[in-house]
């Protein structure tokens, strides 16, 4: 299935404790979306033209459900929106079937592969709003966090509520910009 120009509006919640926060999930009656390990392969040109000039990056990410074993290759050009109190972005989204042949592509273009990292996800939904709880491999970033995408930010602000979280756990930095807080990067 393509998606085109999907409009995304989330947040990361910091400090997180994975099975505690799926526990408060559950109890709230939040429906499992599925449970899945990704590989993130991040492509850019050697001055990285898409992150300075874009303000974007461009992923190929390779999904495996762990519920019905189907693996899914996706490309995603993830453009950034700067808002106040929320991360905005816009999403262009294509299915492909060929990772390799798509690598060899960028490379003839000038494009190559300058970070891959590897994701445990597992998503829920509560009210038309997403939550993913994520866990990176150490090298991409070392801590659990949990996304909640939402439709409006009214939604984020009674999700945030019902969950009781601390402000200072709510962060609108992509995950590029927390790694190098903590120097990974």
């Amino acid at each position: 299935m393509e998606r085109v120009n999907m409009k995304e509006l989330e947040v990361k919640i910091l400090n997180i404790d994975i099975n505690e926060m799926e526990t408060k999930l559950k109890a709230l009656g939040a429906t499992l979306i599925d449970k899945e390990v990704q590989v993130n392969t991040l492509i850019d040109s050697k001055e990285d033209f898409i992150q300075n000039n874009l303000d974007s990056y461009l992923r190929i990410r390779e999904t495996k459900s762990l519920l019905t074993n189907n693996i899914k290759l996706t490309l995603t050009m993830k453009k950034n929106i700067n808002r106040e109190g929320i991360r905005e972005s816009i999403e262009i989204n294509t299915d492909i079937t060929d990772k390799k042949a798509l690598l060899e592509i960028f490379k003839s273009l000038g494009y190559y592969v300058y970070q891959e990292g590897f994701k445990e996800r597992t998503s829920y939904s509560l009210n038309n709003v997403r939550f993913d709880l994520d866990k990176w491999d150490d090298l991409t970033y070392p801590e659990p966090y949990m996304e909640i995408e939402v439709n409006d930010e009214d939604e984020l602000q009674t999700m945030i509520d019902v969950l009781k979280i601390p402000k200072e756990n709510i962060s609108t930095k992509s995950i590029a910009e927390l790694r190098r807080e903590k120097g990974l990067v």
